[in-house]
């Protein structure tokens, strides 16, 4: 699967520029996943908008295969000059536990450079099931160990682990449903067949506010905008509990600092755009600035984070 990536590498790092200010030619930024997707969407704005700051084209790039790996494992061989970042999420600090044969190792091979946002999950159960608070789904559950379910779609996905997580720190025994799309998932607990889930808030709002789920907490750290009634998890008892589907920012190791500082500087100030800020809060996601060692603290813990999750489970890795 990896055969060519050196190869491609080799293209890629070729010195066909003289050295200049930063950024004095076109800066790629890969990404690992698929065209049209959360993280491919919200690269493509700040790479607009880099584009608009740094006066140079910021290319987004779709590389996408295993989960993110083919595209990481890319990035991960390009010249560490500033000119080809990588756009990180959930896939690459969940894989570092799940993914045992991935050619690199995140934060040994890349470097923080910013956040961009994180979208919030919310917890949902069947409109029907007599359970109106986290306290009454954990009590019902303790009534009734390993009879509760809840579903989700994708070994080692945001959501799958979210609903570890919850039954981790809640103390419960209950029952994965595995299904093969996030839409199969949602029509078992729309319909019945399944008592809960974690989904994104962005998906879920219309079916909330319609009745035909109900929420019980978000799972970010704050409230959602778009849920303001709905407590947190950790509002709900749950102290700590935070699971978001992230994206951000990362560069080759070894990288100048003075470009990662730069770098940073732009992205935050894109994401701390009050109109920016205010319209993805709109659809459940939360803009995010960090410095850049705050981000890779951000990333240590959520992949420590992610192994403890997965070693609980007993998840068999990818």
């Amino acid at each position: 699967m990896f055969a060519s990536l050196a190869a491609g590498a080799a293209v890629l790092s070729a010195p066909t520029h003289a050295a200049g200010p930063y950024p004095d030619h076109p800066v790629t930024i890969v990404v690992p996943f698929g065209a049209g997707g959360s993280a491919d969407e919200y690269t493509r704005v700040v790479a607009a908008e880099l584009q608009r700051k740094l006066g140079q084209p910021f290319i987004v790039e779709n590389k996408v295969g295993a989960g993110g790996v083919v595209g990481t494992a890319y990035a991960s061989h390009a010249k560490p000059d500033g000119y080809t970042l990588l756009t990180t999420g959930n896939a690459q600090l969940i894989g570092e536990s799940l993914r045992k044969n991935r050619p690199y190792v995140f934060l040994r091979d890349f470097t923080a450079v910013a956040p961009i946002n994180e979208a919030d999950l919310v917890l949902v159960v069947n409109s029907k099931l007599k359970v109106h608070t986290v306290g009454d789904l954990i009590a019902l559950a303790k009534a009734e160990p390993g009879k509760l379910n809840y579903a989700s779609a994708g070994v080692g996905t945001p959501y799958h682990l979210a609903g570890e997580l919850f039954k981790s720190m809640a103390h419960i025994n209950v029952t994965r449903v595995p299904y093969k799309s996030s839409g199969e998932a949602r029509m078992a607990v729309l319909s019945g067949q399944v008592a809960y889930m974690f989904d994104s808030v962005a998906t879920m709002a219309s079916s909330i506010k319609q009745g035909k789920v109900r929420a019980l907490a978000t799972a970010g750290p704050s409230r959602s905008a778009v849920l303001p009634d709905v407590p947190t998890l950790d509002e709900a008892g749950l102290k700590g509990y935070r699971a978001t589907v992230l994206v951000g920012l990362a560069a080759p190791v070894g990288t100048p600092a003075p470009i990662l500082d730069k770098l940073n500087a732009a992205v935050t100030s894109i994401t701390g755009s009050p109109k920016l800020s205010q319209s993805w809060a709109g659809v459940g996601v939360r803009a995010m600035s960090m410095s850049r060692g705050e981000f890779e603290r951000y990333l240590r813990d959520e992949i420590q984070k992610y192994a403890k999750i997965v070693d609980d489970a007993k998840i068999p890795s990818l």
